[in-house]
């Protein structure tokens, strides 16, 4: 017993980002293989806001693989884990046998611990899994010093987190092979390069959604006539418009894109047999809001994007985004959050006026909104060197 004392594991800590897609992913050819029906297109939130953060540590002395999330420990003998552990630990035995005299070989016989928190509401249509499973795999990476390219991993675990695996507006490339190995995840621009877009995630609910997107989409897949159509007549050619919109900086474009996709993903849902319902009544009057917002101006000013849950992210510009909370406080009264009600990044306050005040024209909804969390675009994942902020100890147990 006192020799294993001294076994001291080898820790690694990293953090991932949430990415909100503004041409959707909806739908599998491959469900093993997590291969998409259509291309995707995202843009990465920024990890001071939104994060997941994982520890992963290997000794000699664990037993077995071990994983906690969010306080809890889970099985991890979930097939998806397993296949991103199985083929993280592949390509790390490949690497070590292509290399002679490798001083810092990692016994891959050895067992794992994981530990992994969000500082976001999981399973809320958040893009939880994303982050998670591009997290994961970062830090089994470069635990067991694996490089190249590692989207088509985390894909395996969660098809969009291959996008969290990049900073700034990242494409998911469908692919067409049926080994899936070009269906991966690619850097269009660095997160540098639309610094005054600002995004608003308002937080409808942060319960777990009733349909978990893995389930909806192979229902849709198996009955919604529209989602073939989306995937094959209008998916390519707006990837191509909004990859030139982000190009150009176009906000009015990109924002006409983003609505109009999110709308027909929710389209998709409603086509669906049974229908897949995951906005809500407040989801609702979040995207009228938004177009009396723009009506008023004669341009857009402010776009909404929903995934597989009811929470609205905005994109703005940051010259309107101080107005545009003023808006929501309007219209959504945060009675019981106070000062709570905006995190993030800090907005300066603006007086609306009373013509846009009349413009909008709706009654106000007490309680419809949680809180609204303030934030920018962002860069891909992060190896944490502050050992403090470890999340397991030196007994490879959580902190």
């Amino acid at each position: 017993m006192p020799e294993e004392k001294l076994c001291v594991p080898t820790l690694l800590t990293c953090t991932a980002p949430v990415n909100i897609a503004v041409i959707k992913y909806w739908g599998k050819r491959n469900e093993d293989l997590i291969l998409p029906i259509n291309s995707s297109l995202s843009v990465t939130l920024h990890q001071n806001q939104l994060k997941t953060t994982t520890t992963v540590a290997s000794c000699k002395h664990f037993k077995e693989d071990r994983i906690w999330l969010n306080g809890k420990e889970v099985d991890i003998n979930h097939p998806r884990l397993q296949s991103c552990l199985r083929e993280i630990r592949r390509l790390a035995r490949k690497r070590h046998s292509d290399e002679e005299n490798n001083s810092e070989k990692l016994n891959l016989s050895q067992k794992v611990h994981i530990c992994s928190v969000n500082n976001f509401p999981t399973a809320a249509g958040l893009a939880s899994s994303a982050a998670g499973y591009a997290c994961l795999v970062y830090a089994l990476a470069k635990l067991y010093g694996v490089q190249g390219e590692l989207s088509k991993v985390a894909r395996q675990g969660s098809g969009s987190a291959c996008r969290s695996m990049y900073g700034g507006f990242v494409q998911w490339i469908m692919g067409n092979r049926s080994d899936g190995k070009d269906s991966i995840a690619e850097e269009l621009h660095p997160e540098t390069h639309w610094p005054q877009l600002r995004i608003l995630i308002l937080v409808v609910s942060s319960e777990r959604k009733p349909v978990g997107s893995s389930a909806g989409m192979q229902t849709s897949v198996k009955t919604s006539p529209l989602l073939k159509y989306r995937a094959e007549s209008v998916v390519p050619q707006r990837m191509k418009e909004m990859v030139d919109a982000i190009g150009q900086r176009n906000f009015e474009k990109f924002a006409e894109l983003t609505m109009k996709d999110s709308n027909q993903f929710h389209a998709t849902c409603g086509d669906t047999y049974p229908p897949i319902f995951y906005l809500n009544d407040v989801s609702k009057r979040i995207m009228n809001m938004v177009h009396r917002y723009n009506s008023h101006y004669g341009n857009i000013k402010a776009a909404y994007t929903f995934d597989a849950g009811p929470n609205a992210v905005i994109f703005t510009l940051d010259e309107d985004v101080g107005e545009f909370i003023e808006l929501v406080k309007e219209h959504f009264p945060p009675e019981t959050n106070g000062e709570l009600f905006l995190k993030g990044l800090p907005v300066s306050k603006v007086t609306l006026s009373e013509e846009l005040k009349s413009a909008i024209g709706m009654e106000p909804c007490s309680n419809g909104i949680d809180y609204i969390i303030s934030t920018k675009v962002g860069p891909g994942p992060q190896i944490v060197e502050d050992t403090s902020r470890y999340l397991l100890g030196l007994d490879g147990l959580p902190k």
